[in-house]
């Protein structure tokens, strides 16, 4: 983990700190053609930070013609695996040598907190792109068991040019989820940060290129989803789309394929997801610890957020009291303060469709034990206090849609069965945690529950080897980290020699 930082130096260096703001193509900082602009904002004061460039559809027709252009040329897509990692390696190693810069843009742009930012999201991003570079020359390919008389080779090349589009909660992050594998098989990526939160994604593209990466192999192209990433996912000559975000753009991106060339498209999409404590667990001041974090890390912006705690009847009351003690430890306020847990929402209108499911859950009856309201609106900031409420069932809103905010929702079940059927009662099948003592249980819960990540007396994630993607409409295609990752930039060639 890196040394903790101060607000004082955070404040020191934005001062000085140069914001990209320009898209990245063919190897260099560029205007958008139309020379059109939009504002970004600071969610912590809702004030503007920078005038971003607005691509369109000439822009990502301009980066896909460099991409290809790279692809066709080989200067990447034929490179030697190895030295393909060494370029990769030199990328996470800028990382982590700009850290600060890197983690001061995507806290003020995404309201992130700082030090979350600076300790987890910029490391973990360079672990990512490294993790992906050193299997380059550890993956190998097969021969198949045929007769002696035929030689038959099942390899792997890369896709081409591949789309790749981000969400705003975890710009960087999960931009290194993607362009790690497809960049080191040896595709070319036009990268679409989320309007939101761009600067990241375009500071990282330079660092990139520093490194050694080839023009036009990684371009960025900045705008909104309706012109940039429409684009990208109509455009004939991209091969291959994966997109994180919510479910509704995901169809939407199906539907592009469906209208274009039929490229490849990945989705990693939403999640209300589960978190079981039966009653057999031993110690619930860990779980307790454990689903505060779940439910509000990162505000709660985060697709595998355990937005839904299923409690055994018999320990509600008293796990619930153990939580609220936990929940004076989550510090809400500025996120350049390394001593805050918890930063702004993404932007106003956000903030008001996470007050407006709070204000529906009061409606419907539900319990308000805690938070429940907007924080700090003198600061013109988007904060929202974390938010729990008891007496959910699994029928009401907060329990069945995606609230992507700092609301947890407390239904009680009374037996094994019940729990589980709860627990697949969404549409979304990413992510679950299980708390028990009984290794039975934990076997039994966790293989019927439907999700893709499973993590049971903790919640995570997984690590960097472990695939992360979901079930049902949290998505489908392919899985984000892993060596899995590199199935879905690929394509499968099988080669029959017949031998004299």
């Amino acid at each position: 983990m890196s040394e903790a930082i101060t607000q004082q130096q955070c404040q020191n260096m934005l001062a000085n700190l140069e914001l990209p703001t320009r898209a990245f193509i063919n190897g260099r900082y560029v205007d958008a053609l139309s020379g059109k602009t939009f504002t970004t904002l600071n969610p912590a004061t809702g004030k503007s930070l920078a005038q971003i460039a607005s691509c369109a559809a000439d822009d990502i027709d301009s980066a896909v013609q460099a991409g290809r252009s790279a692809f066709e040329a080989g200067v990447w897509s034929k490179m030697a695996p190895a030295d393909r990692k060494k370029v990769m390696c030199r990328w996470a190693d800028l990382i982590e040598e700009n850290l600060m810069e890197l983690a001061i843009i995507e806290s003020i742009e995404s309201g992130k907190p700082v030090g979350e930012c600076y300790a987890v999201d910029l490391p973990e991003t360079a672990n990512a792109i490294r993790f992906h570079a050193e299997s380059a020359d550890k993956l190998f390919d097969q021969v198949t068991p045929t007769g002696r008389n035929t030689l038959s080779l099942v390899t792997r090349e890369p896709a081409g040019v591949v789309g790749v589009v981000l969400p705003w909660n975890f710009p960087v992050l999960m931009a290194g989820w993607k362009l790690g594998p497809a960049l080191i098989t040896g595709n070319s990526v036009i990268a679409k940060p989320a309007k939101l939160t761009s600067m990241s994604t375009l500071f990282m593209a330079e660092l990139a290129h520093q490194a050694g990466l080839p023009a036009g192999v990684l371009n960025v192209v900045p705008g909104s989803g309706a012109s940039a990433g429409g684009a990208i996912g109509l455009h004939p000559d991209i091969d291959v789309v994966a997109f994180t975000g919510s479910t509704e753009v995901g169809r939407m991106f199906l539907e592009y394929s469906a209208r274009s060339n039929l490229k490849e498209v990945v989705l990693e999409c939403g999640g209300k997801n589960p978190q079981i404590v039966m009653p057999d667990i031993a110690d619930l001041d860990a779980v307790a610890e454990q689903i505060v974090a779940s439910a509000f890390w990162n505000m709660g912006e985060n697709c595998s957020a355990g937005s839904r705690l299923l409690v055994h009847s018999s320990i509600k009351e008293q796990l619930l009291e153990k939580m609220l003690q936990r929940l004076d430890q989550w510090k809400t306020g500025n996120p350049l303060n390394p001593e805050n847990q918890l930063g702004a929402l993404i932007d106003e209108g956000h903030m008001n469709k996470v007050l407006s499911y709070i204000d529906k859950a009061k409606q419907e009856g539900c319990r308000l034990v805690a938070g429940g309201e907007r924080l700090f609106p003198e600061s013109g900031g988007y904060f929202v206090a974390p938010t729990i409420f008891d007496n959910v069932t699994n029928d009401q809103t907060i329990a069945q849609e995606e609230v992507f905010g700092p609301v947890l929702a407390v239904i009680t079940f009374d037996t094994e069965d019940e729990a589980v059927q709860i627990a697949n009662d969404t549409c979304y099948g990413l992510a679950a945690s299980l708390y028990s003592n009984d290794l039975n249980v934990a076997h039994r819960v966790s293989a019927a529950i439907r999700a893709g990540t499973v993590s049971v007396n903790c919640f995570s994630e997984g690590d960097m080897t472990t695939p992360f993607g979901g079930y049902k409409l949290s998505g489908f295609g392919g899985r984000d980290k892993s060596v899995f990752a590199h199935d879905q930039y690929c394509q499968l060639k099988t080669t029959w020699i017949q031998l004299k």
